[in-house]
């Protein structure tokens, strides 16, 4: 058996990202930033829905008490599907019209770490957030190109974040009160591997990135070598979620964004990875 299968349907993304699994729901959610849109995948019957948002939209996070936050190019905002309506919460930065918000997840203990980045990629003007209870934002780090992640090791020690354009991993200590510690260069792609996309950590702690440019995904250990590779027939992999009720199901998206695109550029795709996720974070608030 393949270690993979495209998921079938007649859309393709233009740069898919923002991969979520809802317990809930029995459903993966997966944007596509620059449609701008929303994907729903139904793990039920297979069915998917596609919602049109009203700005490019980088992630999407349920909350814990019903609902979803999502991340778009003018901030945070709440999000409900029936009836579909969105409610903006809090812009972070107002002084920046050309930024968007990138990719963003919720930890175990509730809050959402989410980047933004200069949409024409020129400037070094995007950071890392945390948005917590009550919907207080703060400005967690800086200088990003195009920050990708976040991810979080299981017990919370670790927090990974990655600029794609540097083609570096950081990793972070989560000190006492959340603070960021000792940020270091965690894993550095070389020029052939393409570039780090989003991230995520199976249950044995290693981490998974998506390779943008490269075709495959990585399993890298908790020591940061190269466990592992699943190529993939896409060149522009962008983001992975463990899924289903034994997160042993693994779903990745991808972008057709500035390619003459083949049948699986863009393509959701299924991935057998033989190991179990973590349950994703819930936004409490």
């Amino acid at each position: 058996m393949s270690d993979w299968r495209i998921v079938p349907r007649e859309t393709r993304d233009v740069l898919g990202e923002g991969t979520l699994w809802s317990a809930r729901e029995n459903a993966v959610f997966w944007v596509d930033i620059l449609a701008p849109a929303l994907n729903r995948l139904s793990l039920a019957d297979g069915r998917i829905e596609r919602w049109a948002m009203p700005e490019p939209t980088g992630w999407i996070v349920e909350r814990e008490r019903g609902g979803f936050i999502v991340g778009v190019q003018s901030g945070f905002a709440e999000l409900t599907l029936d009836p579909f309506a969105i409610r903006p919460i809090h812009d972070p930065e107002p002084h920046l019209p050309g930024s968007r918000m990138n990719d963003g997840k919720a930890d175990a203990a509730g809050n959402i770490w989410c980047g933004t980045m200069d949409m024409a990629e020129e400037q070094d003007c995007g950071a890392l957030y945390r948005l917590g209870p009550g919907f207080r934002c703060e400005r967690m780090d800086a200088g990003y190109r195009v920050p990708n992640g976040p991810a979080f090791a299981p017990g919370g020690a670790w927090v990974y974040h990655s600029d794609t354009a540097r083609r570096t991993v950081f990793r972070f200590a989560l000190g006492e009160g959340g603070a960021l510690e000792g940020k270091h260069p965690f894993i550095r792609f070389a020029e052939a591997d393409g570039y780090p996309d989003g991230m995520t950590v199976d249950a044995e702690g290693y981490l998974w990135i998506a390779h943008w440019g490269g075709g495959r995904i990585s399993r890298f250990a908790p020591d940061g070598t190269l466990d592992r590779t699943i190529a993939l027939p896409a060149r522009q992999i962008t983001n992975i979620a463990f899924a289903g009720a034994g997160l042993d199901r693994m779903f990745v998206t991808s972008a057709t964004i500035g390619l003459d695109a083949r049948e699986a550029d863009g393509a959701l795709f299924e991935v057998f990875p033989g190991v179990r996720g973590v349950s994703p974070g819930l936004y409490c608030d």
